[in-house]
């Protein structure tokens, strides 16, 4: 599910926006058919009785979505490029050419998280096989910053067949030691990045004088470990991260539960 986020409404916005042209499509009628097909009415100005441009209904029903309904916002995400695409609002030589500053904006907006906009208005994940450095750090940071908003396929870390938190300890390792071991099962390669980092896990004595985060952080291991079994260990990245017995409710919960501790995980890499 694409991303959404205050600087992705702004340049979505900029892209159905022809209040300083002549009348460009796509039309009103056409965002209405799909702000309801994604489920969003309810954050649509004009169902409340509003007037407004394209630019600000399109505006108005993702921000309502980013607070209410990020996994429907994202379905509108890409719906709205698809129908500027199919109006032909890349083509240069059409009518409807939505300009190249504002499709250079929208692609800025997609890269910070962790998305790839060509030019001709197709999007795809960043395969992170292909990253390295801070660019990989950066394209992590933007899955965490989904899975804390619950956006269920960012438990998947796209282009491999880690999980959110196996692939951020992997990249711990990697960064610290210069390599790690690809033959480890998850909780050893999770132990290794928590021993790492000098944070506790269940194996690690209890002090009297330790910190009271210790406990924490022996909390989120064994969590961790928990979420991590239920994934679905025959995908490949695409489809439904999680096994077929949990829940949307479930799976969501977990997914932000992977956020949390992935965060915690890149904060307490960073500050060393």
């Amino acid at each position: 599910m694409p991303p959404l986020n205050d600087t992705i409404i702004v340049a979505l916005g900029q892209l159905v926006d022809d209040a300083q042209t002549e009348r460009r499509d796509p039309s009103h009628s056409e965002l209405e058919f799909q702000i309801k097909r994604a489920g969003l009415a309810a954050g649509d100005p004009k169902s409340q009785g509003q007037t407004v441009g394209k630019a600000k209904r399109v505006s108005f029903t993702l921000s309502w979505a980013l607070e209410h309904d990020f996994q429907a916002g994202g379905k509108l995400v890409l719906a709205l490029l698809s129908l500027v695409r199919g109006h032909g609002g890349f083509r240069k030589q059409s009518a409807n050419y939505v300009g190249n500053e504002a499709i250079q904006n929208a692609i800025s907006a997609f890269d910070s998280e962790g998305y790839q906009l060509s030019f001709d208005g197709e999007l795809q994940p960043k395969l992170l096989d292909s990253l390295s450095g801070r660019e990989l750090t950066q394209a992590i940071q933007a899955y965490v910053r989904r899975a804390k908003k619950g956006s269920v396929d960012a438990a998947l870390i796209t282009g491999t067949s880690k999980d959110l938190l196996e692939a951020i300890a992997a990249h711990i390792l990697r960064e610290r030691f210069g390599s790690y071991s690809h033959t480890s099962n998850f909780p050893t390669l999770l132990g290794q990045a928590f021993s790492a980092l000098n944070l506790a896990t269940p194996q690690t004595p209890e002090k009297k004088s330790e910190p009271p985060r210790c406990r924490i952080e022996r909390g989120m291991y064994e969590l961790a470990c928990g979420v991590n079994r239920l994934r679905n260990k025959q995908g490949t990245g695409h489809g439904r991260p999680w096994l077929p017995s949990i829940s949307d409710q479930e799976a969501r919960s977990a997914t932000e539960c992977m956020g949390v501790i992935a965060e915690y995980l890149l904060f307490r890499h960073a500050e060393k």
